[in-house]
């Protein structure tokens, strides 16, 4: 039995989606539900596979999006991080008119690195592959302890991130390399090109894992694309850096709504 965690709280006259990385769950947005529901009328989702999400195999970066769609309200903002930014990306390019405006954090549309295109290198993300069928639960939390590496806060934020993993089940090892298999392949930067509406992307400049060498290759990429980099995150700015996330999201609200 496949069913989708879907959660939904706030009054506001705006919808928002919230997708999260790879191995993790909606409880990573824990740190900023409560502000900005009280913007917005959230939408937590447990991605196919993920937390409370069960009964799902791995899926391809199209049929993941199709999934979360098919339970979304018809026009929200949709938000996603790392892994979840491939997802809501594709919901916009697939269903570009149920999508008031895209934001996508500490993502990019190519994470590979390739021919000049800064990434995480592919036998790193083979690496983790081969290191989950030894120890998943070890490698999971390697890859979060990167994700916190290099900010003030990296201790605490790192634990914040391994306690909304360590909440729920651990999602299938299937489940898991097929995360990694659409982090290693996938290729939006073309088809984000043609893109017409609101789209913001959200970096943290410390970020091990999406190098900010990229940005202003995405910037030139994208020139209707807005970006903000939070000089001191890094891969998770909305855990080190909440106040200034939120402000980001609501400023987005005032201009789209």
């Amino acid at each position: 039995m496949s069913d989708l965690w879907w959660q939904t709280k706030g009054e506001g006259n705006c919808h928002l989606v919230l997708l999260h990385g790879w191995g993790l769950n909606a409880e990573v947005w824990d740190c900023i539900s409560a502000e900005l529901s009280s913007h917005f009328t959230l939408h937590l989702v447990d991605l196919p596979g993920f937390g409370r999400s069960q009964g799902f195999g791995a899926l391809t970066l199209a049929e993941m999006a199709e999934c979360v769609q098919a339970r979304a309200p018809e026009k929200a903002i949709w938000l996603g991080w790392s892994l979840g930014g491939l997802v809501a990306s594709q919901v916009a390019l697939s269903h570009p008119g149920r999508v008031q405006a895209l934001v996508t954090v500490a993502s990019s549309p190519c994470f590979c690195a390739c021919d000049g295109w800064p990434g995480i290198k592919p036998e790193v993300l083979s690496g983790f592959q081969q290191q989950l069928s030894e120890n998943f639960q070890r490698t999971v939390e390697r890859f979060l302890a990167l994700q916190t590496m290099g900010t003030e806060s990296a201790r605490q934020d790192a634990r914040r991130l391994k306690n909304a993993v360590l909440a729920l089940p651990m999602p299938e090892v299937a489940v898991l390399n097929g995360g990694l298999e659409i982090l290693k392949n996938t290729d939006l930067r073309e088809p984000l090109r043609e893109l017409t509406l609101p789209f913001l992307r959200i970096y943290g400049y410390l970020d091990g894992l999406i190098p900010h060498k990229v940005i202003p290759l995405i910037d030139a990429l994208w020139p209707a694309s807005e970006s903000l980099t939070i000089p001191k995150a890094a891969h998770a700015p909305f855990v080190s850096h909440p106040a200034a996330f939120c402000q980001a999201l609501i400023d987005l609200k005032a201009r789209v709504v």
